[in-house]
């Protein structure tokens, strides 16, 4: 699993499971482009949208 969005935004493919962690996850709950992800209602999603907003340290 991948955690570091950098690599999530610059995916060919995205699989986020949950809706939680541990025993509260393990359900495929969005697969589809970073793109469409930016629009679905996950918390993945949410962090994305925060990330891609954020600009870069220089």
């Amino acid at each position: 699993m991948e955690h570091d969005l950098d690599v999530v935004a610059r995916a060919d493919w995205v699989l986020d499971l949950g809706p939680g962690a541990g025993h509260d996850g393990g359900l495929i709950v969005f697969q589809g482009t970073p793109g469409d992800l930016l629009a679905a209602d996950t918390l993945t999603a949410e962090h994305l949208r925060a990330h891609v907003r954020t600009p870069a340290a220089a």
